[in-house]
């Protein structure tokens, strides 16, 4: 494997567990972990996230291999494994923590995610998901990581439904 082809993406799309499962078991990525994006707070905690006040959002940081899979492709499964409509949460998950976003790691996903955004909005959706530049990722508590794989379960609130 080329280092250099070696990228990272990182998606909002509710509850991180639904969103790291669908991501791990994607061709092309590498890694998919949970964790903390956006907020004021260094190092926060699932407990000071969830309570609304750091500005956090459950985040899923996407390792992939560009030879094999696209931003864009990535893009548009974020998009089609969540309901980035919903402006308070997602799906019965309410509250500022389960926002849709993508924060860009570059301007080229930038120019992705806006370009993708503009495909949505011409198809007749109202489109929720914040773009934001790139801020630092806190890894999610072990006890988060491969929450559906160690529950042998799936995910309640994710699922796929084809837009593209």
């Amino acid at each position: 494997m080329d280092n250099k082809n070696i990228k990272k993406a990182y998606y909002a799309a509710g509850c991180f567990w639904g969103v790291e499962y669908s991501f791990e078991k994607y061709k092309g990525v590498i890694s998919a972990i949970s964790g903390y994006m956006g907020g004021v707070i260094p190092n926060p905690s699932y407990e000071i996230v969830c309570s609304g006040f750091s500005g956090h959002l459950e985040v899923v940081e996407v390792t992939y291999d560009e030879n094999i899979v696209s931003f864009e492709e990535l893009t548009k499964l974020f998009f089609e494994i969540h309901d980035f409509t919903q402006t308070n949460g997602q799906g019965p998950d309410i509250g500022s923590q389960y926002l849709s976003a993508i924060f860009y790691v570059d301007e080229e996903q930038k120019r992705v995610s806006e370009e993708l955004i503009c495909i949505l909005e011409n198809k007749g959706f109202k489109v929720a998901t914040k773009l934001n530049p790139l801020v630092t990722f806190y890894e999610a508590e072990d006890y988060h990581q491969d929450y559906y794989e160690r529950h042998k379960k799936v995910p309640y609130c994710h699922s796929l439904k084809k837009i593209f």
